[in-house]
């Protein structure tokens, strides 16, 4: 029997058709590249901790056969600041993919989208650069459009600034996207994450982080950096990210010196 390629019946089988061929060969290629994104993925996650660090800039294949050179522990806090139980790692332990406890493996989009503030978790990695201790402090929140981050790499005070790489999802390019430039990045070096008032007990509203200024604006060098021009809300991000996370971190390394922190 001739088939009736005019029929309607004919027209929506051959689209059936087409749609499961074309849907299954482009699950096939996912599915086929899923484990090179995925190791992407981690790779850049690896390169951005490393370049925060004074003096490093790897591209990002070499990040994975360089990153336990320098990155010799991992661990996670809790809101309070505290090494959550059995989270500690080594350069000696491996990345396994589905250890919670593991400071590698944290979402910190995830952790920012959790409402109950003090069930976040903050990873921290210790690193080390010819015999001298750095910290790497992963930052994360929300610009104008969508997802910023960063990495912040402090000094064995736990305290002064080494450098920071920022990055982001969907910023204006020209504006907002200038976070992840050297002329923003670089005004960050040697500052302090954070400060209290001097005889205050640390609270979250005693607390003093870095502002990001209106270009132009800028009165102290040791606590301010100029903010992207045309880029208020992604500056504003970047404020708001830094305060609230460098909060639980400088919990963590000032536990037992807040007397020596002043204004």
């Amino acid at each position: 029997m001739a088939i009736n390629k005019d029929s309607n019946a004919y027209t929506i089988s051959f689209a059936i058709i087409l749609v499961v061929l074309v849907g299954g060969l482009l699950a096939f290629v996912s599915t086929s590249l899923k484990p090179m994104q995925l190791s992407n993925v981690k790779n850049e996650k690896k390169q951005n901790i490393l370049n925060s660090l004074p003096g490093i800039n790897f591209e990002r294949s070499e990040a994975e056969g360089n990153f336990n050179k320098y990155v010799k522990k991992r661990v996670i806090l809790d809101y309070s600041g505290e090494v959550v139980e059995g989270s500690v790692k080594t350069s000696e332990d491996d990345i396994k993919d589905k250890d919670t406890l593991d400071a590698f493996n944290i979402d910190l989009q995830k952790e920012y989208r959790n409402i109950v503030v003090e069930k976040r978790n903050y990873p921290l990695f210790e690193c080390e650069i010819d015999g001298k201790t750095f910290y790497v402090l992963p930052v994360t929140g929300k610009g104008l459009w969508d997802a910023i981050w960063g990495y912040i790499s402090v000094e064995s005070d736990g305290e002064s600034i080494a450098g920071a790489v920022f990055d982001h999802k969907a910023e204006t390019p020209g504006l907002g996207a200038e976070i992840n430039k050297d002329e923003f990045e670089d005004q960050f070096d040697a500052l302090k994450i954070g400060r209290i008032k001097s005889n205050s007990e640390l609270s979250a509203a005693n607390f003093r982080s870095i502002k990001v200024v209106k270009p132009g604006s800028l009165s102290d060098k040791l606590t301010q950096v100029d903010g992207i021009s045309g880029g208020t809300f992604t500056s504003v991000g970047v404020q708001e990210m830094l305060k609230r996370t460098f909060y639980v971190y400088y919990k963590h390394f000032n536990e037992n010196k807040l007397e020596t922190a002043n204004l």
